[in-house]
């Protein structure tokens, strides 16, 4: 009996050791995630914000210059390779790329910097959606979609929409400090100041860049 009373007692601070174990791990997460904070904005930072979203032209990268077309092309073959194994499928992998390459170059931003962004956010999951209701790829908090957009936040779940919706909002945090890509990346995680976030998208960024 006693040594059935000393397992029974090993087992439940075992199990309770695990427990704290799981609760660090949560805590670690929540450090983590965040959600971008609703914030006024000029009437013209909001009108160009909602302009750049309702562009209807589609996500088809086009280059004049055949050197920029090749720079281009081998990226995309590089990032597909390394994206196999989360996106199996290739057609959705390459679409999937073609419309990053496209909403991030067109933002202003780096096509890298983005796919590593969305690895921290949903790590590549379409449909993720966090504790707080951010959706999509880039985890873009619906009340975008009222103060740029058109009020549909089902639409953050639609690819091109939600790294447009991204690209765009990257920009506007990019911009708000004069470039700071650290202070910008802990804004548009709404933990600005923190450096778990900005650190992690950092060395995310790290594992895909691209070096010709």
């Amino acid at each position: 009996m006693t040594v059935r009373h000393r397992t029974l007692g090993a087992t439940s601070r075992d199990l309770a050791s695990r427990l704290i174990v799981v609760a660090a791990l949560f805590w670690n997460a929540d450090a983590i995630a965040g959600n971008q904070k609703e914030e006024a904005l000029a009437v013209s930072v909001r009108l160009a914000l909602s302009r750049a979203i309702t562009d209807a032209r589609p996500p088809k990268v086009r280059h004049d210059d055949i050197e920029e077309r090749i720079k281009y092309l081998k990226w995309l073959g590089e990032m597909s390779e390394r994206l196999k194994r989360k996106l199996p499928d290739v057609q959705v992998r390459l679409e999937f790329l073609e419309t990053v390459w496209y909403e991030a170059t067109r933002a202003g931003v780096d096509p890298s910097m983005v796919l590593g962004l969305v690895q921290v956010e949903s790590a590549f999951r379409k449909y993720a959606m966090s504790h707080v209701g951010a959706r999509g790829y880039m985890q873009v908090m619906p009340f975008w979609t009222r103060v740029i957009g058109d009020g549909d936040p089902g639409k953050l779940f639609h690819m091109q929409t939600n790294l447009r919706y991204g690209c765009s909002i990257l920009r506007l945090y990019i911009d708000m400090e004069r470039g700071n890509l650290y202070l910008a990346l802990g804004r548009y995680n709404g933990s600005r100041g923190r450096p778990e976030y900005p650190n992690a998208v950092l060395a995310a960024w790290k594992r895909w860049e691209y070096k010709p």
